[in-house]
């Protein structure tokens, strides 16, 4: 999730748990280089600051709340869509 007001970042990881992880967040500095990793790896960023304002609320290695799983599941399922996997795909 990327903001463009100020610059901040929230990056997730899903797939080695049960639900997707806070793996790191960051403003400014921290938040380019969040991105510019995400890029290299291929992973698509998405826009999205209302969500991004609440996993920002959360701590590194948090898992996110059941309450954001819907609001996260379509970020998810936009990024399989676009790599042209279906879940499971990931392991």
């Amino acid at each position: 999730m990327v903001s463009r007001r100020s610059l901040e970042a929230v990056a997730l990881e899903y797939g080695q748990h049960r639900a997707p992880v806070v793996v790191a967040k960051g403003t400014e500095e921290m938040a380019q280089a969040i991105i510019e990793e995400a890029q290299r790896q291929g992973v698509y960023i998405a826009q999205d600051p209302q969500l991004l304002a609440l996993l920002y609320k959360l701590e590194l290695d948090q898992e996110i709340p059941e309450h954001l799983y819907a609001a996260v599941a379509v970020i998810l399922s936009w990024a399989y869509w676009l790599k042209g996997m279906k879940p499971g795909d990931e392991k």
